[in-house]
């Protein structure tokens, strides 16, 4: 069955224990950790979210690998975009479980990346502001080795290409200091490894400076409207009623929370109607688990509200030529944000089969 989009889902590799997590957080840390030492920061907060069919996994065992590739394909999805790390002069981080699904062969799932091209803070988790990982951008020399370290992957036929050009997503192309260096060494590269080339996308949270990052030279930009939420609707006042309420029971009462309903209002729109403008879909978020009520919590998303919200994203770029009819959906497995596709105790399947009603 022909799917009316290219779904692409981002997937988190970090759910396995890792020296660096080790050291700057607790011996056996992962995404696990932050996820079942969430509590319910107000009344009718649901936390934790937990999982239920694939279980607290480790991303180690490649039964489990096989398992998400399964579901994923099962429910209407191409393929999952792995956040990638390379942090500048080779440091990697999070590398094992993509380099084994290529080295591997499996699963035989489609696959790109998207390279996340940020310096690490322990702000990430909800603590102070120390820079874990800096990234770096040191130059030519640095991009080639970055380039030939992913040729392999770029090289697979599992590899999920656009007009026959392997798809990259850079996280933060402004960042860059050489940005149009970069694109036109890695297309070089590209070209001379038998490739066509390669199919940039910029990861964009400001919608507004979409054409911006177009005229670095990038072939499309994935708008992630998340700021839109805060900017465009009115900020949440509580009830007298409430404010008691929160204050009996210890809540606190400044948490960025905005209701699900409101948010997909915002969360889309007509830029994507473009053909070089990608749109996010968004299932639920719920960063709380990381950052303890810091950061933003789309309450009482459900099944049903996404899938108005996949009509609409379908609705803006059903113009456009199939192959570049692509949804990025944030995320497939980001549970310390509540930003996550697999199934829960709360929804089970529910949203994967809310996706796959609409897409296929």
């Amino acid at each position: 069955m022909k799917a009316k989009a290219r779904a692409i889902t981002y997937y988190l590799p970090q759910y396995y224990p890792i020296p660096e997590n080790d050291e700057w957080w607790e011996k056996g840390f992962t995404e696990w950790t932050n996820v079942t030492k969430a509590q319910p920061l107000f009344p009718g907060h649901h936390q934790p979210n937990l999982p239920t069919e694939l279980g607290f996994y480790d991303l180690r065992v490649p039964e489990t690998r096989e398992q998400q590739a399964e579901l994923a394909r099962e429910h209407g999805i191409e393929g999952f975009c792995y956040w990638h790390y390379w942090f500048g002069n080779g440091k990697r981080i999070l590398e094992k479980i993509f380099q084994e699904v290529v080295e591997s062969g499996k699963p035989d799932f489609p696959f790109c990346i998207a390279w996340a091209n940020e310096t690490w803070k322990g702000v990430w988790h909800g603590l102070d502001n120390q820079i874990l990982a800096e990234q770096t951008y040191p130059g030519i020399e640095d991009y080639t080795a970055h380039f030939y370290e992913l040729l392999p992957a770029f090289k697979d036929s599992r590899y999920i290409k656009v007009n026959n050009k392997p798809l990259f997503v850079i996280y933060k192309a402004f960042d860059i200091p050489d940005v149009k260096v970069f694109l036109n060494l890695w297309t070089q590269l590209a070209k001379e490894n038998g490739l066509d080339g390669i199919y940039f996308v910029g990861h964009l949270f400001d919608f507004r400076k979409y054409q911006e990052i177009l005229d670095l030279g990038l072939d499309a930009v994935n708008v992630v409207r998340m700021n839109e939420v805060q900017r465009q609707l009115p900020k949440p006042q509580l009830s007298l009623k409430e404010k008691l309420e929160y204050k009996l029971k210890n809540y606190s009462s400044d948490i960025p929370k905005y209701e699900y309903k409101e948010a997909i209002k915002v969360l889309l729109g007509e830029e994507s109607k473009n053909k070089n403008v990608i749109p996010t879909l968004f299932p639920n978020w719920d960063h709380s688990p990381r950052s303890k009520g810091k950061t933003l919590v789309l309450h009482d998303s459900n099944p049903e509200l996404f899938r108005q919200h996949v009509k609409d994203a379908l609705s803006l770029i059903e113009e456009k030529p199939e192959e570049e009819r692509i949804l990025f959906i944030k995320s497939w497995n980001e549970w310390a944000e509540g930003n996550y596709l697999e199934p829960d105790r709360r929804y089970g399947r529910k949203y994967l089969e809310v996706l796959k009603e609409e897409i296929l």
